[in-house]
């Protein structure tokens, strides 16, 4: 008779952990597909000439509504760009400049031994195509190429 009673709290002891196990296991599961996907984290900021055109695009329409030249509209909001601009940082360099500072930086890789000439050349090529994220594969606030990223 005992082994009986044994039998029986055994398999009320499974059902049990079975039950408890698909109550807990199914609304997880139902919750993770209900879930959107996030997004990759990074800066995901447009390209230096996506922004510019959208920029344009902004100012021009602001000039149509106040019925203004947007050549005056564009000098309205660079002035109070700069008037807003925190007196700690510095202005952004120009595309010119960022590009200059990569191909020295490249060049110096080269030197180095580092990397070879056609490395240096498909990575000029892959910035100047957009495919890096951000402008100049800028990889975030306060983290200008290399420095900032763990092991750098």
């Amino acid at each position: 008779m005992s082994r009986t009673i044994r039998r029986k709290h055994l398999l009320a002891g499974l059902a049990t952990a079975g039950v408890l196990g698909v109550g807990i296991a199914a609304p997880t599961i139902a919750f993770a597909a209900d879930s959107p996907t996030p997004a990759p984290s990074g800066n995901t900021a447009p390209a230096p000439g996506v922004q510019a055109d959208r920029q344009g695009e902004f100012a021009e329409a602001l000039a149509k509504e106040l019925g203004v030249p947007t050549d005056k509209v564009t000098a309205a909001l660079e002035k109070v760009r700069e008037q807003h601009r925190p007196a700690d940082r510095p202005a952004r360099p120009s595309a010119a400049d960022r590009q200059a500072a990569l191909k020295e930086r490249l060049d110096q890789a080269v030197k180095d031994g580092k990397l070879t000439q056609e490395q240096a050349d498909a990575i000029t090529k892959a910035v100047e195509a957009g495919v890096f994220p951000g402008a100049g594969g800028h990889r975030g606030p306060g983290a200008p190429h290399g420095e900032g990223t763990p092991g750098k």
